[in-house]
C-alpha cells in the first residue's frame, strides 16, 4: 500500500482500554466496535512494512486535564493499555518527555502524552520527521477532538493525509460530523478501511 513508491506512516489514535469499552473510564459509546479495525489496520501495516504511530494517553494521578474530563489513562493502569491485538509484536514506548528516540526497526512507535494534541508531546513530531512519510493514515478515538488535533497536525507537514472513517469512533455525533467538515476543508481524504488495505 505504498503507491507510486510513497512511504505510508499509519497513526493510531488514543486505541486504549479506557475508551474503548464500557467498563473503561472515559468510554466513548460504541468505540468497542471500532477494535478489530484498528487492529486489522495495524496488522496490514505491519505486513506491508508501513510504521505504525499509536498515541496513548499517560496521565499522571493528578494531572490538569482531569478538571476537564474525568480521571482516565493513567500511566501504569490497566485502563492505559491499549487491547492487545491492536499491538504489534516489534514496538517501542517513547515517553512523554525529552529523550532519545530509538525507533529504527520498530513496527510499532507508541508515543505517550498527556493532552488532547499530541503534537504539544515532545516526540510525536520528531518521530514523524525521522519517518520521513510522504502521506499519513489516521484512526482511533475520538474523531472530534484527539484524532482531529491528529489530523490537524499532520495537514501542516504539507502530505497527503487520509483518515479511515470505519475505524474512528465520536463522542457526539454532531461535533463528529463538524470535524470531518473540517478535514475535508482541509483537503483530508476520507475513505473506508477496504480501501486502505485494497490489494
Amino acid at each position: 500500500m505504498q503507491p507510486g513508491g510513497m512511504k505510508s506512516v499509519f497513526l493510531d489514535v488514543d486505541s486504549q482500554l479506557d475508551f474503548l469499552y464500557p467498563a473503561g473510564a472515559l468510554y466513548v459509546p460504541g468505540a468497542e466496535r471500532r477494535v478489530d479495525a484498528i487492529a486489522h489496520l495495524n496488522r496490514f501495516a505491519a505486513s506491508h512494512a508501513i510504521p505504525v504511530i499509536s498515541t496513548v494517553d499517560a496521565h499522571a494521578e493528578n494531572d490538569p486535564e482531569f478538571a476537564s474530563w474525568p480521571a482516565h489513562c493513567i500511566l501504569g493502569t490497566a485502563g492505559q493499555r491499549k487491547p492487545e491485538r491492536t499491538l504489534l509484536e516489534r514496538r517501542v514506548t517513547i515517553p512523554n518527555r525529552e529523550c532519545e528516540l530509538a525507533i529504527e526497526g520498530a513496527a510499532q512507535i507508541v508515543i505517550e502524552k498527556q493532552t488532547v494534541d499530541g503534537f504539544q508531546a515532545p516526540n510525536l513530531a520528531r518521530a514523524i520527521e525521522r519517518l520521513g512519510a510522504g502521506r499519513f493514515v489516521v484512526y482511533g478515538v475520538v474523531t472530534e477532538i484527539c484524532v482531529l488535533h491528529a489530523v490537524r497536525g499532520l495537514v501542516k507537514t504539507g502530505k497527503p493525509v487520509i483518515v479511515v472513517t470505519d475505524a474512528i469512533e465520536t463522542l457526539n455525533g454532531d461535533d463528529g460530523q463538524r470535524a470531518l467538515a473540517e478535514m475535508r476543508g482541509l483537503g483530508v481524504e476520507l475513505a473506508g478501511i477496504s480501501h486502505i488495505c485494497a490489494a
